[in-house]
């Protein structure tokens, strides 16, 4: 008889007995199996991109559970397509009417392109079209009033009544810059990445991939009201982290949130799940033969969540639960406000449900983007999310929600404080990626505060300031996670990736 031979480890044979296992366990009949696979990390393990033999594999596969303790249990991030005019909504310029119609050259100030940040700051591709943005030099004055509000005294802009009477609950953060001055900035401050770059996986993907779920029956990561481009889809998108990790974007109907999860007409459930263990089992199978293959392993769990989430999401979307007072704070009885406040009230129920992180769309693609009419835009935007906004913001404290959710409202870019001259521009502004604000607000956020500034006209964030990526880092350090902790074999990040925590702005700043 030979010799037996010595009993070795075989990686590769481990790898695709865990993966089995992991996958098994994700199919209806082993929900059980799965979830205390996923516990243990076992199924994060299964689901991590496999390093090649030479890479450097000193990361850390996510188990579910947070870094160090959170501060936050959700997120709800509202992004307003476009650009809004930062001098006009929470950052008011009295110089900008003060000098109207000067050149930046004929003020009292440092003509700010001269600024050293402008190179530092400003990145374009090699287009006169687009290289002529940012250079407008007269004076355009503001074009609505503005007043001190609360007992913190911040000063928002008369387009914002309501959202004014919630000051002393907002953080607001005036020093934000980035570099993308087109609208593929709309990527870039979900992505952190200028679209010369290659892509990155959006904010939402990272809390999608690094935490754990709190419900099971809906999704981690959902999206509401968008993208509506194709060429925006990096918003939500997870590229190499896989597909599984991407959002899920929902509609608001109740009878068909999901269509592709719908039964066909005289199906039963009993039906459907068989339908769906069969589709399951043959996906598993392949995932044997094909271990890596993270897009089959997304579809296993994608069919999965789908039949799961057809009771759930109906539920969740459906507002005759809702008393009458609940929908009128949200301007659901106006048809000014109703679109906005429809995703905005879903949005605070699936944060009440235990969903991650809800991305937000209340408006449609690109239309703040004020370069003409600017006035009448924003008077007429402003108005359809203000109310609805504001209505979040008071829902949140009624039920005792802001200690364990953080509100995130921002745009892609801010607005130049030049008069935009392009095709006999008279009344409107261009991009203008060097200073904009944004706001936070909810659990572990400073209330009533204001945080960094721009200059005298509104042109450059002043200081540091903030890149986009500082706000990601936020928003992970509040969900538990340190972002450098987040990486992946093969794909190190670039340091911008990473961004810096704004300690300044939290309730209980970093020891």
């Amino acid at each position: 008889m030979p010799p037996r031979k010595p009993l070795t480890h075989d990686p590769c044979q481990c790898h695709a007995r865990r993966t089995f296992l992991a996958d098994l366990g994700m199919g209806f009949t082993g929900l059980a199996l799965g979830a205390m696979l996923s516990a243990d990390g076992i199924t994060a393990a299964a689901d991590a991109p496999s390093a090649a033999p030479h890479e450097d594999t000193s990361y850390e596969i996510p188990t579910g559970q947070p870094h160090f303790v959170p501060r936050t249990k959700s997120v709800i991030w509202i992004f307003l397509s476009g650009g809004y005019s930062h001098v006009e909504t929470f950052d008011p310029k009295p110089a900008l009417n003060q000098y109207a119609g000067m050149t930046f050259d004929k003020t009292p100030f440092e003509n700010p392109v001269n600024s050293p940040l402008q190179k530092k700051r400003f990145r374009s591709v090699l287009a006169e079209e687009i290289n002529i943005r940012d250079v407008y030099p007269t004076i355009f004055p503001m074009q609505v009033g503005w007043k001190k509000h609360g007992e913190s005294g911040i000063e928002v802009t008369d387009w914002w009544p309501h959202l004014a009477e919630c000051v002393d609950d907002l953080c607001f953060i005036r020093n934000m810059w980035t570099t993308d001055n087109d609208h593929a900035a709309e990527n870039q401050i979900h992505t952190g990445r200028h679209r010369l770059d290659e892509p990155q996986p959006s904010v939402g993907s990272w809390v999608n991939y690094g935490l754990g779920s709190m419900n099971d029956n809906l999704p981690k990561f959902v999206v509401l009201g968008g993208p509506t481009r194709s060429d925006t889809r990096q918003s939500i998108d997870s590229y190499y982290l896989g597909s599984q990790y991407a959002g899920i974007p929902l509609t608001l109907d109740p009878k068909e949130p999901l269509p592709f999860g719908r039964r066909v007409a005289n199906q039963t459930a009993t039906e459907q799940l068989r339908e769906f263990q069969l589709i399951n089992r043959l996906n598993e199978l392949s995932a044997v033969e094909y271990p890596d293959d993270q897009d089959l392993r997304a579809r296993i769990r994608a069919y999965e969540m789908a039949f799961k989430m057809q009771t759930a999401v109906p539920e969740a979307i459906d507002f005759t639960s809702e008393s009458e007072a609940t929908t009128k704070l949200y301007g659901l009885d106006n048809e000014t406000t109703k679109a906005a406040g429809e995703k905005l009230l879903a949005a605070r129920k699936l944060v009440e449900r235990g969903v991650r992180f809800v991305q937000v769309f209340p408006s449609p693609y690109g239309v703040w983007d004020s370069h003409q009419k600017l006035k009448d835009n924003h008077t007429r935007l402003c108005g359809t999310v203000d109310k609805p906004v504001a209505g979040l913001i008071q829902d949140l404290k009624q039920r005792g929600l802001m200690e364990d959710v953080t509100v995130v409202f921002c745009t892609e870019f801010g607005r130049t404080p030049g008069l935009e001259l392009r095709a006999g521009g008279k009344d409107g502004r261009d991009h203008h990626p060097n200073g904009f604000t944004v706001w936070m607000a909810g659990a572990g956020i400073k209330r009533g505060h204001i945080h960094g500034a721009t200059d005298e006209l509104g042109y450059h964030a002043l200081g540091e300031g903030h890149y986009v990526t500082d706000l990601h880092a936020t928003v992970l350090h509040l969900l538990g996670m340190d972002n450098r902790r987040l990486e992946i074999p093969g794909r190190k990040r670039l340091e911008i990736d990473h961004g810096r925590v704004i300690d300044e702005i939290l309730t209980h700043p970093i020891v």
